[in-house]
């Protein structure tokens, strides 16, 4: 229970930490700044400002800390403290840049607030040569940005400007463009009160010709916006109408594509149905087929297993015969010799999917060990070499080396003087290796590739071979989970090739 208390102590204390925090922020600060120049506090909301730039600068927020300074610059120069409204906007241009330098970005936008806010401060001052040139930034900035709120305020800010300083030809081009502006979105609105406020501001001047001209267009517009509101009107009813009728003739292609549908859904069901049947009639035939062939599998099993226990017996049976014979018989002992492999072949066959386990062997050390095997049954100058990594693989090391010393001996005997024997070893992948085995010999022919690995496919004369050696090693690598093939492409003797994956 008292952890209980100090874990919900500590997300309180968390929380209230969170909270302070959040009341640090640049936003906190903006708030409070509005609040007080609402009150007229200026000096107060100044302070604020200021303190709202140096959060979002810390927070890296410097397009929410530009308009903060500009705000703060605002109310020094409002008091004629022009000194440090510059300074101040100098301090944060420099900011501006090193924050677009470091992030790789562009914020036109906020370097247009800083101009406007020098442009405002020179036109008080009377620097009317700043004013243009702080202009001229404002209109670049506002173009790089495609921002149709920027280019709107810098238009306004230069009808005002050059009205004000008397060139009223380029006044009236900005105020035209500005107008042309409202007009392309059909702000018709706006664009009245732009020509309202630029009839204002010829009267303020006292220029009689500005203000009749002013005058003139601003009637002219308003007799061409009641023509285009007029149009639009005709347009939009017309729209209405074209859409009812669309819906009209909607509706009777609908209804007489769902008679359509249905006659359609009607053919289709009958189909289906007759469909239905028929997959019926053949799923019960396939079924009672089925049944056929899982019957005759298990027979066949059943009977494999007899023929295997068969053997089995038979070679059981005939040991106790076999010893009484003499062991220095070539028969006798090929006898005995063919019954041992007819138990060896049975037992493998029983057991063909209980996998040899397997350790790690350095493998050059086993390959040369076969190879020295095979080297001490070799014929007079014939070369046994061995290729294989010094590196360890898991192997059943009994098992492999009964595989391959038959397949190594059998090179051997078919090897002439003079020939070569190789064994090398491959890693194919990380459980795919494999054992070749080539010879020099006279290789095997086509007639006896085709049963070379099936036991009892002729009738041989067992003194010299009862042909089970291939298939006892074909049976044992599979309990190794690998596979024994002859590779038929090679064509200068015979070559082997032993895959397991262990």
């Amino acid at each position: 229970m008292k952890n209980i208390y100090r874990f919900f102590a500590l997300a309180l204390i968390s929380f209230s930490a969170n909270c302070l925090f959040a009341q640090s922020s640049g936003d906190n600060y903006v708030r409070e700044a509005d609040a007080k120049l609402q009150n007229k506090e200026y000096t107060t909301a100044r302070y604020m400002y200021g303190k709202a730039f140096k959060a979002y600068a810390a927070e890296s927020k410097i397009e929410k800390a530009i308009q903060a300074v500009v705000n703060m610059s605002a109310l020094y120069h409002r008091e004629g403290f022009f000194k440090e409204a510059f300074e101040h906007l100098n301090s944060a241009e420099a900011q501006l840049k090193a924050y677009e330098e470091a992030n790789n970005v562009q914020l036109p936008g906020s370097h247009f607030l800083l101009a406007k806010e020098r442009q405002k401060m020179y036109m008080k001052m009377r620097r009317f040569d700043s004013v243009r040139e702080q202009l001229e930034r404002m209109r670049s900035y506002a173009s790089a940005s495609n921002d149709t709120a920027l280019n709107v305020d810098f238009l306004t800010e230069s009808v005002k400007v050059y009205y004000s300083l008397g060139q009223n030809d380029k006044g009236e081009e900005a105020a035209n463009k500005l107008i042309g502006l409202y007009l392309s979105s059909n702000d018709f609105n706006t664009a009245k009160e732009c020509y309202k406020n630029l009839i204002d501001m010829s009267v303020k001047t006292g220029n009689v010709h500005l203000t009749q001209k002013a005058y003139d267009q601003y009637v002219s517009w308003s007799d061409s916006v009641a023509e285009v509101k007029a149009a639009q009107e005709r347009a939009s009813l017309q729209k209405e109408l074209d859409e009812a009728n669309a819906t009209i003739a909607d509706r009777d292609s609908s209804i007489t594509a769902k008679n359509a549908i249905i006659i359609g859904l009607l053919v289709l069901a009958a189909g289906l149905a007759a469909g239905l049947v028929f997959v019926t009639i053949a799923l019960l035939r396939y079924i009672a087929r089925s049944r056929r062939q899982k019957k005759a599998i298990a027979t066949a099993q059943e009977h494999n297993q007899l023929k295997t226990m068969f053997l089995s017996n038979i070679s059981a049976q005939m040991e106790p015969t076999l010893d009484t014979l003499p062991s220095d018989m070539p028969a006798a002992k090929a006898l005995k010799d063919f019954a041992g492999h007819i138990q060896e072949l049975s037992d493998l066959e029983a057991t063909q999917t209980e996998l040899y386990p397997v350790e790690p062997v350095n493998i050059y050390d086993f390959c040369e060990s076969i190879a020295e095997e095979a080297r001490s049954k070799a014929a007079k100058d014939v070369v046994i070499s061995v290729t294989a990594p010094k590196m360890n693989a898991p192997l059943n090391v009994e098992n492999t080396s009964r595989v391959l010393n038959h397949l190594m001996s059998n090179a051997v005997e078919y090897t002439p003087e003079g020939g070569k024997i190789t064994l090398e070893f491959k890693k194919r992948g990380p459980h795919n290796i494999q054992f070749i085995i080539t010879d020099t010999g006279c290789g095997i022919s086509e007639e006896q590739r085709e049963n070379l690995f099936k036991p009892f496919s002729e009738v041989r004369d067992l003194t010299k071979g009862d042909g089970l050696g291939l298939p006892i090693c074909s049976m044992i690598v599979t309990k190794m989970n690998g596979s024994i093939i002859l590779d038929e492409t090679y064509t200068h003797g015979t070559r082997f090739i032993v895959e397991l994956h262990p």
